[in-house]
C-alpha cells in the first residue's frame, strides 16, 4: 500500500486558506505569516486586514483611498500609533462618532468647541509633570478629542433652574494637568470637568488613596461636620473614564436627556414617569445636584423638570386652566408628608388642543432617595364649576452613589438629621413651601464655599 501523504494545512487551496484565516485575529494573523512562505504571502490578503481595520480602527475604504496604502499596510500604521490603546480606540472613536454627529444636529455650537487630539509625546510630558500615570482609556479618547475650549456650554451637560446655573466643560489635558490636587483629602486626583458657575469639577482618582478607588470618577463633597478639613466624601458616577464616558454619550444619543437652548441638559428620564388622565398627559424627568448637596450633614437637593401637555385631538370645549397642586412625597426612612399650593412656580397654566406647558422646580432631602406622587386641580374654562384632578405620576429622585473618606473625625456635637426642609416662600405666615417656588431662599447645610470656586483648577 502507497504510504499516505502527509496532509499539511498550507497545502490546501487558496480559496479554502483564506476562509480559515478569516476567523482569527490580528495577532494569530500575524503569528501564522511565520509559519511558511506560502501562509506569510496569504496572511496580507488586503481583504483580511480591512475586516480587521474597520473591526479595530473603524476605517473606510474612502480613508484607505486617501492613505494610498494597502490595507495591510494601513492596519500596521494605525497600530504603531495607537497599538497601546486598541482594546479601547473602537468603543472611544465610535462614541465620539455619535455624540458630534448628535451634537451637528442638534447642538451644532458645541462642535466648533472640541478640541483636537493631543500627541503620545503631549500626553507623556503631563505623566512626568504631575507624576502620576495617566490610565489608557483616558488617553486614548484624547488621543481622540483633547477636552473643549474653555467656552460655554459645556460639553458634559448643563442644569439652570432660577438663579443657579451650571454647565461642564470637559477639560484638556493641560489645564486638566493645572488643576491636579496634591493636597490632602484630594491627593492625586485629577480634574475632568469644571464648570465656571459654580467652580465644580468632576475628578478622577488617579490612585488608590484616602478611600478612593483607582481611576472611579467623583464629585467631591467637603464634610461640614468634619474637625479636619481634609474630610471629604465623594459622589461616585464611574468606575473608570470608559465607563463615564460611554454611559454619558448613550444618554445623550439615545435623547435620554432633554436639549433646551442649544445646551445638554442633564435630567433623567424614567419612562414609566408618565401618565395620562382624559387628554391631558404629564411626564416627569428628575437630576440630582451635588454642588447644593452633602453627605454629612445629609442634605440631598434634586430638581425636577415637569411637561404637561393636552392632546392636539382634545375638543375645544376640554380647555382648562391649572388651579393648584397635591404632592404626596415619602422618603427613603418612611417619612410621608403631603403639600399643597396655587399653581405651579407662581403659574396657572391654560391648557388648551395641543399645548404644552413645561416648568421645572426643586427640593431637598434628609435621605438619599425619595419618590413624589400627586396631582393637578383643574377647571374647565367653559364652566368654571367642573373640576377635575390630573394625576402626577410617581417618580423617584436617587442621588448617586456617596463613599466617606477613610479618616473622619467628627465634631463633638452631634448633626441634625433633621434636613427635610424646602425652601422657604418667606411669606409672613410662614407657610410651608414645597420648592415650586423661584426663589432660593436658605441653603441650609451647604458649602457655599464650593460654589465660589473652591474646586476651581488653577491655571484656569
Amino acid at each position: 500500500m502507497a504510504a499516505l501523504q502527509e496532509l499539511r494545512v498550507d497545502h490546501l487551496p487558496s480559496d479554502p486558506l483564506l476562509h480559515i484565516l478569516s476567523f482569527l485575529g490580528f495577532r494569530d494573523l500575524i503569528h501564522c505569516s511565520y509559519v511558511s512562505r506560502r501562509l506569510n504571502e496569504l496572511s496580507k490578503h488586503n481583504p483580511l486586514w480591512k475586516s480587521h481595520c474597520s473591526k479595530h480602527w473603524l476605517l473606510t475604504d474612502v480613508e484607505r483611498l486617501q492613505s494610498g496604502v494597502s490595507w495591510f499596510c494601513l492596519f500596521k500604521q494605525y497600530y504603531r500609533d495607537l497599538g497601546r490603546y486598541i482594546q479601547y480606540y473602537p468603543v472611544l472613536k465610535r462614541a465620539w462618532e455619535q455624540l458630534k454627529s448628535f451634537l451637528q444636529q442638534r447642538c451644532p455650537r458645541m462642535i466648533a468647541s472640541l478640541k483636537e487630539g493631543a500627541t503620545e509625546v503631549e500626553l507623556n510630558d503631563i505623566e512626568a509633570q504631575i507624576g502620576c500615570r495617566l490610565p489608557d482609556d483616558y488617553r486614548c479618547s484624547y488621543r481622540i478629542h483633547n477636552g473643549q475650549k474653555l467656552v460655554i456650554p459645556g460639553l458634559m451637560g448643563s442644569m439652570s433652574l432660577s438663579n443657579h446655573y451650571r454647565s461642564e466643560v470637559l477639560l484638556d489635558v493641560e489645564t486638566a494637568a493645572g488643576g491636579f490636587q496634591q493636597r490632602k483629602g484630594m491627593r492625586r486626583c485629577l480634574p475632568l470637568t469644571f464648570c465656571f458657575h459654580t467652580g465644580l469639577s468632576q475628578y478622577m482618582a488617579l490612585e488608590p488613596a484616602e478611600g478612593r478607588r483607582m481611576f472611579e470618577s467623583f464629585y467631591p463633597c467637603p464634610d461640614q461636620t468634619a474637625q479636619d478639613p481634609s474630610a471629604i466624601d465623594m459622589f461616585i458616577t464611574g468606575s473608570c473614564f470608559l465607563e463615564w464616558f460611554t454611559t454619558y454619550v448613550h444618554n445623550v444619543v439615545a435623547g435620554e436627556f432633554p436639549i433646551i437652548r442649544d445646551q445638554i441638559f442633564r435630567y433623567v428620564h424614567d419612562k414609566s414617569c408618565v401618565t395620562t388622565t382624559d387628554d391631558i398627559t404629564v411626564s416627569v424627568s428628575t437630576s440630582f445636584l451635588p454642588e447644593l448637596s452633602s453627605v454629612h450633614p445629609p442634605h440631598f437637593f434634586f430638581t425636577y423638570r415637569i411637561r404637561i401637555e393636552m392632546s392636539s385631538s382634545a375638543p375645544p370645549e376640554a380647555a382648562c386652566q391649572l388651579d393648584s397642586r397635591y404632592w404626596r412625597i415619602t422618603t427613603s426612612d418612611g417619612n410621608v408628608e403631603e403639600v399643597q399650593g396655587p399653581g405651579v412656580v407662581g403659574e396657572f397654566p391654560v391648557m388648551t388642543s395641543g399645548k404644552v406647558h413645561e416648568y421645572a422646580s426643586c427640593t431637598t432631602f434628609s435621605t438619599p432617595s425619595e419618590y413624589m406622587e400627586g396631582h393637578y386641580t383643574f377647571h374647565r374654562l367653559a364652566n368654571k364649576e367642573e373640576v377635575f384632578h390630573v394625576a402626577i405620576p410617581r417618580f423617584h429622585m436617587v442621588c448617586p452613589p456617596f463613599r466617606e473618606p477613610v479618616v473622619r473625625t467628627v465634631n463633638n456635637t452631634k448633626p441634625s438629621t433633621s434636613y427635610t426642609s424646602r425652601f422657604d416662600d418667606h411669606d409672613d405666615d410662614g407657610e410651608y413651601c414645597d420648592g415650586d417656588g423661584d426663589d432660593f431662599g436658605d441653603l441650609r447645610g451647604i458649602n457655599m464655599a464650593a460654589l465660589e470656586g473652591a474646586w476651581c483648577p488653577r491655571h484656569i
